[in-house]
C-alpha cells in the first residue's frame, strides 16, 4: 500500500505571510514592553547588582577546588 503526502505550499513554512506578519507582530509588542518595562528597571538595577554579589558568592566556587575530599599532600 502506497501513501502520497501531498503538501501544499501555503502554510508551512517560515515565511509564510502569516507568519511573517505574527512574527513582526510580535517584535512590535517585545519593542513596547522592553522599552516601557525599562524605565522602571534602571532604577533598582544597583540594588539588583549588591543582591546578584551574594548568589556569585555562593555558585561560583566550584572552581576554586576548595572542598576536596583527599587529604594527600601536593
Amino acid at each position: 500500500m502506497v501513501h502520497k503526502h501531498h503538501r501544499s505550499g501555503s502554510g508551512g513554512g517560515w515565511l509564510s505571510p502569516t507568519k511573517i506578519a505574527l512574527y513582526v507582530f510580535l517584535g512590535i509588542v517585545a519593542f513596547f514592553l522592553i522599552t516601557e518595562h525599562l524605565a522602571h528597571l534602571i532604577p533598582i538595577l544597583p540594588y539588583l547588582l549588591f543582591l546578584l554579589c551574594p548568589l556569585m558568592h555562593l555558585f561560583m566556587h566550584g572552581g576554586h577546588g576548595g572542598n576536596q575530599d583527599d587529604r594527600s599532600p601536593r
